[in-house]
């Protein structure tokens, strides 16, 4: 293992990351920008390194400053975290030339499933089922025409070299396509800096099912069940729970297998996620699940992986990238009981979830109002308290209360009791959505998918 690790990433993610090393007995060297100098998250580093101004072109993606920072600190890897570089191949690389390790896999591989058409390729070589549409980057608007009417309508127009629903452009008909073509390779080239652009069918009404794996350096993988991400707005993750309420037991049991078996046979190495979509029940058939992308890194949703399998993720994640071998077989993996996560941003969703930075008059949580007796336990993930500031250049989570229980049932009543029982002022919060999707009848039944977010608005 590593004596001393640099984390390029801040806040929260930084957080998590230093509560690993510290439990691993490795030493946490922190990177911030001018407007997170001083923050109260950076007290949990041994020392930080101050890299530029706010914006993160200017502090938090420099690469040759954070691996200078490394090397001034004697550590013998960086920890990308998840956001800003922690997929960027060209910083594993760098990383690599500089005898630095990075915590994630190889350069060769993250920028082979760093795309999503590569990835598609080698998912579906491993034996997944992929999603119908193009088998590479489109050429040319007609070619973006030919393969969606082979596909058929709807189709989705997605950056090969993206995320986060940026890039993407939904079409209906060939009209559609033509218009929607160019300016998704706009929004690709400006977002992601290549403009290559892929289409699959639009699965309308599908559910979002992700599965976590863990692989050694010695192919060994196991998987830690799937995560249901479905409740999402504009593409991105609202709320996520394990086990999904989609799944049967032989489903799960196969689709954990699968994606174990296929992270193996492309070589990964490191902990990653497996993005499934899974098609709507119709009267003659179950739905059925399609590979959409893998992350190359853990993901914020990762705590409910760890709440259900009692697995710290971020720690196998270093001790692999030190060169560990798993000592979990599947076997040694038990699943138990029901955890959601309800991701907390500071944005006001009555207002289009539009940003709501700002200073943090109160920022208080009561991890004891799942109450006692019942077998349930709230765990709250954040880097913030009262009387810090929320900046306005940064990702606007402030924070993921999870919830633990024995049942479903009792995970709904808990998070919903630790929604109620917090108390955020200063900025406009999501939990109100967030109560809002536990309430709803969709929810609680669980048969809700991506087309809409169950209970919100609220009904007048």
């Amino acid at each position: 293992m590593f004596h001393r690790l640099l984390i390029a990433n801040r806040g929260e993610v930084a957080v998590r990351i230093a509560r690993a090393c510290r439990a691993l007995d490795v030493t946490p060297i922190g990177v911030v920008s001018e407007a997170d100098a001083g923050a109260a998250w950076t007290d949990v580093m041994e020392a930080c390194v101050t890299l530029g101004p706010s914006a993160p072109a200017e502090s938090y993606l420099q690469m040759e400053r954070i691996v200078a920072a490394a090397k001034q600190n004697r550590c013998g890897a960086i920890h990308p975290g998840w956001g800003f570089l922690a997929e960027n191949a060209v910083f594993a690389a760098l990383c690599a030339q500089h005898g630095i390790v990075f915590v994630g896999p190889s350069p060769a591989l993250m920028a082979r499933m760093g795309l999503k058409s590569p990835a598609k390729a080698a998912m579906r070589a491993a034996g997944l089922p992929v999603i119908p549409g193009s088998d590479g980057p489109l050429a040319s608007t007609d070619e973006a025409v030919r393969v969606a009417e082979d596909a058929g309508f709807p189709v989705l127009l997605k950056a090969d070299a993206g995320g986060g629903g940026r890039g993407m452009r939904l079409c209906h008909s060939s009209e559609e396509v033509r218009e929607a073509f160019p300016l998704a390779q706009a929004e690709a080239l400006s977002s992601f800096g290549s403009a290559s652009v892929y289409l699959e069918k639009y699965l309308t009404g599908g559910r979002h099912i992700e599965v976590q794996v863990l692989v050694d350096g010695f192919g060994h993988a196991i998987h830690l069940g799937e995560r249901e991400c479905s409740v999402q707005r504009r593409h991105q993750k609202l709320m996520e729970e394990s086990p999904s309420p989609a799944l049967t037991p032989d489903e799960r049991a196969e689709l954990g297998a699968m994606a174990a078996a296929a992270s193996s046979a492309v070589g990964y190495v490191g902990a990653g996620t497996i993005e499934f979509l899974r098609s709507p029940d119709t009267e003659s058939e179950r739905g059925k699940l399609y590979f959409m992308e893998m992350n190359t890194r853990l993901q914020v949703e990762h705590p409910v992986s760890e709440a259900v399998s009692g697995i710290d993720l971020a720690a196998w994640q270093l001790r692999i990238a030190a060169g560990e071998r798993l000592t979990l077989s599947q076997d040694d993996v038990k699943l138990t009981g029901h955890a959601i996560e309800a991701r907390i941003n500071a944005e006001d969703p009555e207002l289009d979830f539009r940003p709501s930075p700002g200073k943090l008059h109160a920022f208080e949580f009561d991890l004891t109002a799942a109450g006692a007796g019942n077998g349930a336990s709230l765990r709250l993930d954040s880097h913030l308290a009262t009387g810090e500031t929320v900046p306005p250049y940064y990702d606007s989570l402030i924070g993921k209360l999870i919830a633990h229980a024995p049942t479903r049932e009792a995970a709904i009543a808990a998070l919903d009791a630790g929604l109620a029982a917090a108390k955020i002022d200063g900025v406009a919060s999501t939990i109100p959505l967030a109560r809002a999707v536990l309430a709803s009848d969709a929810f609680q039944s669980g048969n809700y998918d991506t087309s809409s977010i169950p209970g919100w608005p609220p009904a007048s």
